[in-house]
């Protein structure tokens, strides 16, 4: 089978090859960390981790790079706001948000470069486009030219007049066409500055992105991803400068992720509707949280709301509790050989059609399905007189395996009670044997205060948590 990518620069699904057999070069636009991020900072996050553990899950190499934008002006109003120093906030914020999304099931990227890091390389990548003619200085700010490059436009799919008719000239430019853009910005009174061949001063946004992954990755790379906000200007932006510099496609699969609604309405600051993730990991299961964004494919938009939310905390918990029920049955069930063929094969399917379904460019959304239907089956196989233990771990791994390439962990039974807690069930069984059911009613009232809540079931007591 191969894996499809919907490519934006084409829009078309494609078949994914990449450039080194068996080896991914894939670039993610991380945050400009002035604030804590909002959940629409956090999908992407969550999405393209997805990804990449997919990709890994179908034994490719990764080299996943996401970058950090540790100046610009929103930082820089940010410290003097706060009367700290720029680096002071960037680093409160980038610690922020590893926390953030490493409460989300994110892993480290292999690489988490610094725009402050990677200065020399940044003004070395703006020569050369001077050098070529594609850029130019006028009083310390340099430009890039988008009509000096012929294909600009191609990723938005717009001409470059439609483009010219949007763009301005804003306050205190000097750029000679409104369609230029910023590499390199002339330092102001007081502000955080590098020595250039230009004068003190910072890079631009857009230039920041094509330095870092071609520092780390290399002139072409095989993935870039980031919101559908990115898609313009900053990534037609990076395309056409890294493509100006090195006269070599910048790379060959670009990945947009939708937007977040709130209740209906799109996210945004004016509308008071802003979500920051670190609140929301406040209230509830990181977990959910992660499960509920993997259940829209990433290419569409997707609504949040408390009610939503909650939804997915109940569809988790379904799945949780069939896993645990299966581990429970374990402990009575024979090594049984008659009917296994048939359990066992409808479980191979579902471990096809979960690859189908994310090699068709990520579908999560269909990829939990097959999720549901694995745990409705495996339900169904409970209710049998005797069980096997083959076919009872044919089970629980494939769910493990769907909920580890979703970034989702499963929490061992015993790793969730403690000796207390332990002691209490222990004391209500005996309770229910000799009729107490005054006290095995206080302990479930108990328990149920812990955040555990008890479940009788034909196999023995079962918990979950509320």
């Amino acid at each position: 089978m191969t894996i499809k990518i919907y490519n934006t620069l084409t829009r078309e699904k494609e078949d994914f090859k990449p450039i080194e057999d068996r080896k991914v070069r894939m670039y993610v636009c991380g945050p400009t960390v002035y604030n804590y991020i909002h959940i629409g900072n956090a999908r992407p996050a969550i999405v393209f981790d997805t990804v990449r553990r997919y990709l890994e899950y179908r034994d490719y190499e990764v080299t996943y790079v996401l970058n950090f934008t540790d100046v610009d002006d929103k930082i820089i109003k940010a410290a003097n706001d706060m009367s700290e120093d720029v680096k002071v906030v960037a680093d409160r914020f980038i610690k922020a948000y590893m926390e953030d999304v490493e409460a989300l099931g994110v892993k480290k990227a292999t690489y988490h470069p610094r725009v402050t890091e990677t200065i020399d390389d940044i003004i070395t990548f703006i020569e050369g486009l001077i050098e070529k003619e594609f850029a130019y200085e006028v009083d310390g700010d340099v430009y890039f030219k988008p009509r000096a490059f012929e294909d600009y436009g191609k990723l938005s799919h717009q001409s470059i007049d439609e483009l010219r008719a949007g763009a301005r000239i804003q306050v205190g430019e000097k750029k000679n066409d409104p369609l230029d853009f910023a590499l390199w910005k002339k330092a102001k009174a007081n502000e955080v500055a590098w020595d250039s061949p230009w004068g003190k001063g910072r890079p631009g946004w857009h230039i920041e992105c094509s330095t870092m992954a071609k520092k780390y990755l290399g002139e072409t790379i095989d993935i870039h991803a980031g919101g559908q906000d990115l898609s313009f200007p900053h990534h037609e932006n990076e395309i056409a400068q890294s493509e100006a510099k090195t006269g070599k496609t910048f790379a060959n699969y670009w990945m947009h992720n939708g937007y977040i609604n709130i209740n209906n309405e799109k996210m945004s600051k004016s509308l008071g509707n802003f979500v920051l993730t670190r609140e929301l990991l406040q209230k509830h299961d990181p977990r959910v949280i992660r499960f509920f964004m993997l259940s829209v494919h990433y290419r569409h938009p997707i609504n949040f709301s408390e009610e939503l939310l909650n939804g997915a905390k109940n569809s988790f918990e379904r799945i949780q509790t069939t896993y645990f029920n299966l581990e429970h049955r374990k402990q009575t069930s024979m090594n049984l050989t008659q009917d296994n063929e048939q359990w066992l094969q409808k479980i191979d399917e579902f471990n096809h059609q979960f690859t189908n379904v994310m090699d068709d460019d990520f579908n999560t959304a269909n990829a939990i399905s097959v999720l549901f239907d694995v745990t409705k089956t495996a339900n169904l196989y409970l209710e049998e007189a005797q069980t096997s233990s083959e076919v009872l771990e044919s089970f629980q791994t494939t769910i493990e395996t769907i909920l580890h390439v979703l970034g989702i962990s499963l929490e061992k039974e015993t790793d969730l009670l403690d000796e207390d807690i332990e002691a209490l069930i222990v004391e209500r069984n005996e309770a229910r044997k000799n009729r107490n059911f005054e006290r095995a009613d206080e302990i479930r009232d108990l328990l149920k205060d812990k955040n555990i809540i008890l479940e009788d079931t034909p196999q023995g007591v079962r918990w979950k948590r509320g």
